[in-house]
């Protein structure tokens, strides 16, 4: 895990984590307050975006990440190069929860890695890292 400042990040990169900020504005959190957005860079080029949806039977809530990820795949992208996360809670980073790294696992490039980008709404400083760092030994059936 390193911190980078937004700034020294490539173009490509920024408009991830852009993507992402603006994804949280759209949250819809009225029980929490939480809003958290999400980006995916797929294979081909396309981002998908989502953001944490609530709902009154808090288990039907739905995480920004895996909003993202469903979008993805239901256009056809399968193959995820780099997730975004926006958030932030007590001026920390936020990163996705385990359900949320399990689902993206299922969709990673084909050297089974993932690289993550964790970003504060402010924009000044980005966390990256990977998913091989974050869940080192996730679940795969084959």
């Amino acid at each position: 895990m390193k911190v980078k400042k937004f700034n020294d990040l490539d173009n490509e990169t920024k408009a991830l984590l852009e993507a992402s900020i603006a994804a949280r504005d759209r949250a819809y959190v009225p029980f929490s307050q939480f809003k958290v957005g999400a980006a995916i860079l797929c294979q081909d080029g396309t981002t998908h975006t989502g953001c944490n949806i609530e709902n009154s039977a808090y288990p039907m809530t739905t995480c920004a990440e895996r909003t993202a990820t469903v979008k993805a795949v239901s256009e056809g992208h399968c193959e995820f190069v780099r997730l975004a996360v926006c958030a932030i809670k007590d001026n920390d980073f936020v990163s996705p929860c385990g359900s949320c790294r399990q689902t993206v696992a299922e969709f990673v490039r084909k050297d089974g890695n993932l690289d993550i980008y964790l970003v504060k709404p402010d924009k000044e400083d980005v966390l990256e890292t990977t998913l091989k760092e974050i869940l080192p030994l996730c679940f795969k059936f084959d």
